[in-house]
Parts: structure tokens; C-alpha cells; sequence
């Protein structure tokens, strides 16, 4: 009972000795500071004004801190914002652009489709007549001379759907509709990475308005009036016009010196086919009218020839300018030959732009000419190596076309 009652005493001391020790931690923590005066040492305790002025001034430093955050974050928001409007247009201008795109579509199909029928239809109507003219001649005379004059308004007929034919270029036309299709798909895909690149302004859509207007200017959709020129001068060659590094330079002497040259000079060649099929077709159906006109007279055997040597020859030259797609070969050569003319004054006024803001990015640059020539990073350095060094360049900057 005794060792019971002294382990409670030693217990209770120790409890009572820790209960001590904690006191006197947390006294020491919460003591106030001594502070040295000339008298020597005084104990001074926080007034609650003192306390409350410090509780203030925390309070204020905290609220103008992040009053000063939120400013900043909100006027950097507002920066990287667009105007609504912007997009909006931008938007509607997408729109107009993929219409066109459906709309250039359908009018290559039918103009396609014209190509085809009407040179079956021609040359059917051209061998007809000259198998007529053929089988007057044979029965001079008889009841088969009613052959000779419908022989003669077929190949009148033949004549006039040629003139009309040779005019428009239906091959030519269609060309132009699948280059128009495709730039409008191109302009399509730039403002939509416009759009995503989440900040366009003013400029970007600016300029999209200005690519559209271009785009139907250089094709127009009529065949009245505001057709393109099927046989233009040889100083009248088409591209879009561009709005306003060394070795871009060197680039841009490369494409005026072999490609823009080689594919003017095929061009060239290509009109002057595509001119002298477009007189020959119509002169050689003349030609033939006039012949079985004269069938049955005192000079029957040689118009006879006339007639139907005439149509068959006509049928070939019809076949090779329309159904050889001439009119076609020199609309590709004509576009591509703006296509480069276009890179060079793309390339140039990048590096005419004064504005570091508005130049776009060099290695950017770079790349996308090198993948519009359809070369490596590499190959397009060595090239323009080649050209800044003078030497002999046998090949041309585009490895496409």
C-alpha cells in the first residue's frame, strides 16, 4: 500500500513537473521583447491599437498586392483577345470562300462536260457530211444528189459550232476552274490557321478580303464579257499579284532564270499550236462546205475530193486541239508560270518589309519555300549556294512540276 501510494506521488510529480515545463515553453514563445532604455531594461506589452495598426497595414498590403495581380492578369487577357468583330468576318469571309470553292467545282465539271459533247458531236456531224458528199458524188445526177446540199448545211453547221468553240476553249476553261478550286481551297486553309492561331486582328482580315477580290478577278466565273483572254499577247501573261536573306535572293534568281523563263517559252510554244488548230479546224470545214457545193458540176471529181478529203482532215485537227486538251496545256503553263512569279514577289517583299513585326519568321520562311519547290532544307541551301557562287545551275528551283 505504501509503494502503491508513493508511485502515485512520484507520478503525480513528474505530471506535475512536465505540465511545468510545457508552462514555461509557452512562456518563453510568448514573452514580450525587453527593450534597452537609458534607465536600463523595460518591459513593454503590445497595445491593441499597435496590434490592430499592423493587423491594417497586412490587410493592405495583402488587398493592393492582389488588386496589382489582378490588374495585370486582366489587361494581359484583354490583350490576347480579339475583337469579336474580327472573328466574325473573318468567319463569313470562310464561308464565301468554300461557296466559291463549290461553285468553281461545278462550273469546271460542266465545262468539262461541254468539251467532250461538243467535240463528239462536231466530229460526228463533220463525218457524216463527208460520207454524204461521198456518196453524191458517186451517183451524179440520181436521187442521192439531195445528199449534196444537206452534206453542204452540215458542214456549214460544223463550221459555225467550231468557230464558237475555238473561241471559248471549253479544255481552257476547265483548267482554270481547277486552278481557281484549288487556290480557293488554299485560302481556306490559311484562314482557318488564322483563326486557330486564337489572336487575328485587323490586317489578317484585310488582307483575306483582298486575296478573294483577287481570286475572282483573275477567274472570273462569265464567259460574256469578263472572260479571260484565250490568245493573249506574249507581254500579257497571268498571276495574282502580291500585295506589299541572302539566299531567298538566290532562290528568286534561280526561279526568273530557268523555270519562269522555260515555262513562258513552253507556253509560248503551246499558243501558237493552240492558235494555228483553232484557224485550221474552221477554214478546213469551209473548205469542204465549198467543195460539195460544187459536186455534180464540170468539176465534180475534184470537189468531190475537196469535200470529203477537207472533213476528214478537219475531224483530226478538232480531235488534236480539243481532245489533245491544247487549249489546257497552255492554261497549265500560263498559271504555272504565275505560280513562281508569285513566289518571287513573295519572297521579295519579305524581304523588303521594314516592319520586323509584320516579316514573317526566316526559318519559317524557309521551309514553307522549300516545301513549295518541293526540295529539302538542304537542297534549297545548296541551290542557292549555286547560284551565289555563279555557277552552272542545270536544274530548276521547283522539283514538282
Amino acid at each position: 500500500m505504501a509503494s502503491l501510494q508513493s508511485s502515485s506521488v512520484i507520478g503525480s510529480l513528474a505530471y506535475s513537473s512536465d505540465r511545468c515545463r510545457r508552462g514555461m515553453t509557452r512562456a518563453a514563445i510568448n514573452m514580450p521583447k525587453l527593450r534597452t532604455t537609458a534607465g536600463g531594461l523595460s518591459l513593454r506589452l503590445p497595445a491593441r491599437d499597435l496590434v490592430q495598426e499592423v493587423l491594417d497595414t497586412g490587410i493592405g498590403l495583402t488587398a493592393a498586392t492582389t488588386s496589382h495581380v489582378e490588374k495585370k492578369y486582366l489587361s494581359t487577357t484583354v490583350s490576347n483577345v480579339s475583337d469579336p468583330m474580327v472573328i466574325a468576318k473573318l468567319h463569313a469571309i470562310i464561308e464565301a470562300v468554300a461557296d466559291r470553292v463549290e461553285m468553281h467545282q461545278n462550273i469546271g465539271q460542266q465545262r468539262d462536260n461541254w468539251n467532250s459533247l461538243l467535240l463528239t458531236s462536231i466530229n460526228a456531224i463533220t463525218l457524216t457530211a463527208a460520207t454524204m458528199a461521198g456518196i453524191a458524188a458517186t451517183n451524179v445526177g440520181g436521187p442521192l444528189m439531195a445528199l449534196k446540199p444537206s452534206s453542204t448545211l452540215m458542214y456549214l453547221a460544223a463550221t459555225g459550232m467550231l468557230v464558237v468553240l475555238n473561241k471559248i476553249q471549253p479544255s481552257q476553261l476547265v483548267e482554270e476552274q481547277r486552278n481557281a478550286a484549288r487556290l480557293f481551297k488554299q485560302l481556306h486553309c490559311q484562314i482557318q490557321t488564322t483563326l486557330s492561331s486564337g489572336n487575328p486582328n485587323t490586317s489578317d482580315l484585310e488582307e483575306a478580303m483582298e486575296k478573294v477580290l483577287a481570286l475572282d478577278k483573275a477567274y472570273p466565273l462569265p464567259l460574256i464579257g469578263v472572260m479571260l483572254e484565250k490568245f493573249p499577247e506574249t507581254n500579257r501573261w497571268k498571276w495574282m499579284e502580291c500585295g506589299a536573306g541572302g539566299r531567298e535572293r538566290e532562290i528568286v534568281g534561280v526561279l526568273k532564270r530557268k523555270d519562269t523563263e522555260d515555262y513562258l517559252r513552253l507556253g509560248k510554244i503551246a499558243l501558237k499550236v493552240n492558235k494555228i488548230l483553232s484557224i485550221a479546224g474552221p477554214l478546213l470545214t469551209g473548205m469542204a462546205a465549198c467543195g460539195t457545193a460544187f459536186v455534180g458540176s464540170s468539176h465534180a471529181p475534184w470537189a468531190a475530193i475537196v469535200g470529203v478529203v477537207a472533213g476528214a482532215m478537219a475531224s483530226v485537227v478538232n480531235t488534236m486541239e480539243h481532245g489533245g486538251q491544247v487549249g489546257m496545256v497552255f492554261e497549265m503553263y500560263r498559271s504555272n508560270a504565275g505560280f513562281f512569279r508569285l513566289m518571287e514577289e513573295t519572297i521579295e517583299s519579305n524581304l523588303n518589309e521594314r516592319d520586323v513585326g509584320r516579316r514573317e519568321n526566316g526559318e519559317l520562311f524557309e521551309m514553307k519555300v522549300a516545301l513549295q519547290l518541293g526540295r529539302s532544307l538542304s537542297g534549297l541551301k545548296n541551290l542557292a549556294a549555286s547560284s551565289f557562287k555563279k555557277e552552272a545551275i542545270d536544274e530548276f528551283a521547283s522539283k514538282l512540276f
